[in-house]
């Protein structure tokens, strides 16, 4: 099984509604869709999806790929695997995690395995056949707290979410308060909140929030702080029983370190922030042996990209609730996402990825790639 060629197909999917945070409003999704195809015939797909406001460069990102790929046709998928090293995406790593993806589909499809028993080390399909992958428990995402209803609430919990999560730092902190404390009277008891405040508060402000929320159904609250560092992070979390998570802070602040130090309760990861998934796996189970819980979320991704974190979390299988459910918020989409039903997503036994494009969209665009 070699790689016969490389297709990258742009795409640019808006949203239905502006997805708000505390530094940015995001009205559409931009990015490449990359099929590799062996000298079998088997396409494998991944995503390149830098998020714009987090570190994320598609200028930059379209030059890596288009350095990533010409070496690796020809070479057989393990190989190519191999050489797509850890650094040599070029300081994007999104565009590493689409390569990764393709190559991880292509060798799951050829062992017969879904993806997320191939990244748990299974390497050939059993006589008996592959067992679908585990449910994925999900939270629901709301968007900002700026614009949710109560009949939001009532109705993501009443399609099976249990965890359902807020965008905060878009208001006021006192205007924040209370209308969580509004919002939670409506709540069953059995869902809980998990807010997300993209880093909106000095240290003495989430400290305040904190403080004030202690008493409410939240289960977490990430990236809380504007200017964090491992020593605040840890003060803050041991001074509150809600989990503190970190997002987009781990590379700056080093993963090796959190955990160490267990200075958060929480890592949220999301694949292309750590070039692909074998890299995120394995940070993922680093924390999990030092006692730190580890949330797999999108940012926003097409379906390819949310299907592939989906294994992710599967192979990891820690029964905590994910950030998954993000494709409803997409007008259009690159294909047909993961089922979710009863809060839960579910991922069929197909091998490899599982994903199918839409054919409407694979093309060559100007300024795009082809290799042969």
């Amino acid at each position: 099984m070699r790689l016969a060629t490389a297709t990258l197909h742009s795409y640019r999917l808006p949203l239905r509604a502006p997805w708000l945070t505390a530094g940015a409003s995001l009205g559409e999704r931009c990015g490449w869709l990359l099929c590799l195809q062996d000298d079998n015939g088997r396409r494998g797909y991944g995503e390149c999806a830098p998020l714009p406001g987090s570190g994320g460069d598609p200028a930059a990102a379209l030059r890596a790929l288009q350095s990533l790929l010409p070496p690796l046709i020809g070479l057989a998928a393990r190989a190519a695997l191999r050489q797509l090293a850890p650094g040599s995406d070029g300081q994007v790593p999104a565009a590493r995690c689409a390569v990764e993806t393709a190559l991880l589909d292509l060798l799951a499809q050829d062992s017969g395995l879904p993806l997320a028993a191939y990244l748990n080390g299974a390497r050939r399909r059993p006589a008996a056949g592959a067992a679908p992958p585990p449910p994925i428990r999900l939270n629901a995402a709301c968007g900002s707290l700026a614009g949710i209803c109560e009949a939001d609430l009532r109705a993501a919990c009443s399609a099976g979410f249990e965890v359902l999560k807020l965008k905060v730092g878009v208001l006021a902190i006192d205007e924040e308060i209370a209308l969580l404390r509004q919002l939670a009277t409506v709540l069953p008891p059995a869902c809980q909140l998990r807010l997300d405040a993209n880093r909106a508060w000095p240290a003495a402000a989430a400290a305040r929030f904190l403080h004030a929320c202690a008493d409410l159904p939240i289960e977490m609250v990430e990236e809380p702080l504007a200017a964090p560092d491992i020593d605040r992070l840890q003060a803050l979390q041991a001074g509150t029983t809600i989990a503190i998570a970190v997002d987009e802070s781990i590379r700056r602040l080093g993963s090796q370190a959190l955990i160490v130090r267990r200075a958060v309760r929480r890592l949220v990861i999301k694949p292309p922030r750590h070039g692909g998934l074998l890299p995120a796996l394995a940070l993922a189970r680093r924390a999990g042996s030092a006692g730190v819980e580890c949330i797999i979320t999108s940012s926003l991704d097409s379906a390819c990209g949310i299907t592939a974190a989906a294994h992710l979390a599967a192979a990891l299988d820690n029964r905590l609730a994910h950030g998954l459910a993000t494709s409803a918020w997409l007008s259009e989409d690159t294909g047909s996402p993961p089922t979710i039903s009863s809060g839960q997503l579910l991922l069929d036994a197909s091998p490899g990825l599982g994903f199918v494009p839409d054919r409407k969209r694979l093309f060559v665009p100007p300024g795009g790639l082809y290799c042969r």
